[in-house]
């Protein structure tokens, strides 16, 4: 059964979501967060969070990802400012769902 979180980030960034149940993979590296993705692709996880600044290295791994139905991979912004990665691949998810830009209206 796919029920489980886990969220890939440097120790920063994550550590936070370990207090409320998630599972946290350490990466600093493009290397490390594409490994970590694929491993976790393989595995029990329903949701995998990555920190943007690792996921826009990785777009090819994402896209892979996103063609399976588990686990969701969602950028996130971390502590680091954001460099609106996450937003702007909602946004595209959204707008092929429905075929129409509903969050920014451009």
């Amino acid at each position: 059964m796919v029920n489980k979180i886990a969220v890939i980030g440097d120790k920063d960034s994550v550590l936070a979501f370990k207090s409320v149940g998630v599972e946290v993979f350490d990466a600093t590296t493009a290397e490390q967060a594409q490994d970590l993705v694929k491993k976790l692709s393989q595995g029990q996880y329903a949701v995998v969070l990555i920190a943007e600044t690792l996921a826009v290295q990785i777009p090819e791994t994402l896209a892979k990802a996103k063609t399976r139905a588990f686990p969701a991979v969602v950028p996130i912004p971390t502590t680091a400012q954001s460099n609106g990665f996450g937003m702007q691949g909602i946004k595209a998810d959204v707008e092929k769902a429905i075929g129409v830009d509903i969050i920014f209206n451009k």
